[in-house]
């Protein structure tokens, strides 16, 4: 069997990710840390990821299958399951891999009442204070946590969050408001609180409590709106996706490049095709002039993104050939610069990058 050197890779940065959970603890150095590593950990890898984060006091995940993924690796902290149970069925396994559960519905307690546990579990009571997704409303919160509280298949105390809808937004009202009706609605219950996440804890270190949920910032990402200046508050990225140059072409004055033929050389250019595409997550609606990294030097996007390439521009660039590396984003280039230029977030392209692009793990500032 013929095996083709792989081109297209993605490096995670176990150093910078430990650097960023670091600017955690700064940021909350009294709370404790319950990191989000769901969606196989924003894209990098579950596991790898909870074994480089064996430091923090807990995960979150957000389904079943993630928390049950973690015990079966050994991983004996906490594990908070976001969604909670969504089925009778669930409950038993909460209890059998010793994961806490959200609860944000009354049908939840119904389930929870209705099981045959021989040992509690512990819950997290979720109270809805303005993102009105998952979330128990405010006239009844005392409600279902009264009937938690009387339940033999729950762990006393209950543990009390909420979450923010607009934490990345600092001229917004929202966050602070959200934080007054979270307190009014726990005001007289025991237990242990969280409100923030990246943003939340960063922003608005008066709605920290017990715990702070960071998520994207410990993957380098920027977690309020419009910010690309991660360097300013001390991230660094964990992901770089890098692919090489397969293909360069003269393309004269006049000629288009790509499905469609959408660009049209305005003079005699000189075009590299790289050997990534929207098969490796590379977001398919990337703009024109959409920014990648060659030998240093900055290059945009030509035409289409097609399932296994891309099309750039380097006729301003110094020396460019067949087989140089290319940082589509991560170290030098922000990803926050790539989704602000294909209309999405940094969050979407991490968790984007497919199965077929391989994963390679750096421990140190050194690449090894």
């Amino acid at each position: 069997m013929v095996q083709q050197e792989t081109k297209t890779q993605v490096t995670i940065n176990l150093a910078a990710l430990a650097n960023n959970a670091k600017l955690v603890r700064m940021h909350a150095p009294h709370s404790k840390v319950l990191a989000v590593i769901k969606a196989d950990a924003y894209g990098h890898g579950l596991l790898a990821i909870a074994e480089a984060l064996n430091h923090v006091d807990g995960f979150a995940v957000a389904r079943l299958e993630e928390g049950v993924q973690l015990r079966k690796a050994g991983v004996r902290k906490t594990v908070l399951v976001l969604t909670g149970f969504t089925s009778p069925m669930d409950v038993d396994v909460f209890s059998q891999y010793e994961l806490d559960a959200v609860v944000h519905s009354d049908y939840q307690v119904d389930y929870l009442n209705q099981s045959q546990l021989t040992q509690p579990i512990t819950v997290w009571l979720k109270i809805n204070t303005g993102m009105n997704r998952l979330g128990v409303s405010l006239n009844a919160v005392k409600r279902v946590h009264d009937s938690l509280e009387l339940s033999a298949k729950v762990r006393l105390p209950i543990k009390l969050m909420t979450h923010l809808a607009c934490a990345d937004d600092m001229d917004s009202p929202a966050t602070n408001k959200q934080v007054e009706l979270f307190d009014q609605a726990v005001e007289g219950l025991v237990g242990e609180q969280s409100i923030t996440n990246s943003a939340g804890l960063i922003g608005w270190k008066h709605a920290q409590r017990h715990w702070v949920r960071p998520g994207i910032m410990l993957y380098g990402g920027n977690p309020f709106i419009g910010g690309n200046d991660t360097a300013g508050i001390g991230l660094q990225a964990v992901m770089t996706l890098k692919s090489t140059v397969i293909a360069l072409r003269i393309v004269e004055k006049g000629q288009s490049v790509g499905y469609g033929g959408t660009w049209t050389a305005k003079k005699t250019s000189l075009i590299a095709t790289i050997g990534v595409g929207y098969g490796d997550g590379y977001p398919r609606h990337a703009a024109e002039g959409t920014p990648v990294l060659i030998n240093q030097q900055k290059a945009g996007l030509v035409g289409r993104v097609s399932m296994d390439s891309i099309n750039v521009d380097v006729s301003q660039l110094n020396t460019v050939k067949i087989s140089d590396q290319v940082t589509l984003w991560g170290d030098g280039l922000a990803i926050e610069e790539i989704a602000e230029n294909s209309e999405t977030i940094s969050y979407d392209l991490m968790c984007g990058v497919t199965q077929r692009v391989p994963r390679l793990y750096r421990k140190d500032a050194d690449g090894k």
